[in-house]
């Protein structure tokens, strides 16, 4: 039994080493956010490994908007967990940071580019933008009777509401009023307009459009580009894809892009 023991801590021990290596090697770790309903295992599960085998350093991360979570922490608590998955890649040796997310992801990601100083943002598809008009529409009775259970004091109590997907429409969710405001409030975190105009000016975004993405989205990509703070690394990406296939689509260009941003820029800290 103690041989065996110590067999394994030498096997962890030299894993460790060899992701530490590898993390050095590159210098680079990124953060990767999948989309509503998703999970690390699914759409952005091929742009995880291809950056990993290309000595990429990858925190592969579940959101709260996943199917398993259903919105279980509120906003700052998540920036919070994408600051620790920041702090474990630094950890392992990457010294330059990027955080990236699919469609929703990719909003929150331009949301965490406000305020934490990243080398860079890649926002792959972004969607979710709850102060547009369908947002307005499709979940206006679930925030308002949110707003109703906040003010009552019932706030922290868990009820079914309801989050809106395109692919999908209307999708129950289980979480608490407070936290479901934190969300969906028009005015609040996952409002797109805000996030890029709000975007820190010194933190570059590779903004990934795809040709075929849904046609709302096609229609104000351009504009929400344009409304980022001017950046000399900024780009606007357009790989022939789907919404959902836009992930593995980008990898070549988040590979490109990472790097030229990495040569320039020196190590970077989550703030």
């Amino acid at each position: 039994m103690k041989i065996l023991s110590l067999c394994l801590i030498a096997l962890l021990l030299t894993v460790s080493f060899a992701a530490r290596a590898e993390c050095e090697s590159s210098g680079i770790g990124i953060v990767v956010m999948h989309g509503k309903g998703g999970s690390p295992a699914r759409h952005v599960a091929e742009l995880a490994s291809g950056l990993e085998a290309n000595g990429i350093c990858v925190a592969n991360l579940d959101m709260p908007w996943s199917a398993r979570r259903s919105y279980d922490s509120d906003v700052r608590t998540t920036e919070k967990e994408v600051e620790a998955a920041l702090d474990t890649l630094r950890s392992k040796g990457a010294k330059t940071l990027f955080v990236s997310g699919h469609s929703q992801g990719g909003l929150f990601a331009l949301h965490f580019g406000n305020a934490h100083h990243v080398a860079g943002i890649i926002a792959i598809a972004p969607g979710g933008n709850v102060g547009n008009a369908m947002f307005a529409e499709k979940l206006g009775d679930s925030v308002t009777r949110a707003r109703q259970l906040v003010a009552e004091g019932k706030g922290n109590g868990k009820t079914q509401l309801f989050d809106f997907e395109s692919s999908k429409g209307l999708i129950p969710v289980v979480t608490t009023p407070a936290i479901f405001l934190d969300w969906f409030d028009p005015a609040g975190a996952m409002n797109q307009t805000e996030a890029v105009v709000h975007m820190a000016a010194d933190v570059p975004v590779l903004y990934v459009a795809p040709t075929n993405d849904y046609p709302a989205l096609i229609k104000v990509n351009p504009a929400m580009f344009a409304a980022l703070p001017r950046n000399p690394f900024s780009k606007f990406y357009q790989p022939n894809a789907t919404h959902i296939g836009s992930p593995a689509a980008s990898l070549d260009e988040i590979l490109r892009w990472t790097r030229e941003v990495a040569s320039r820029a020196g190590p970077q800290s989550a703030q």
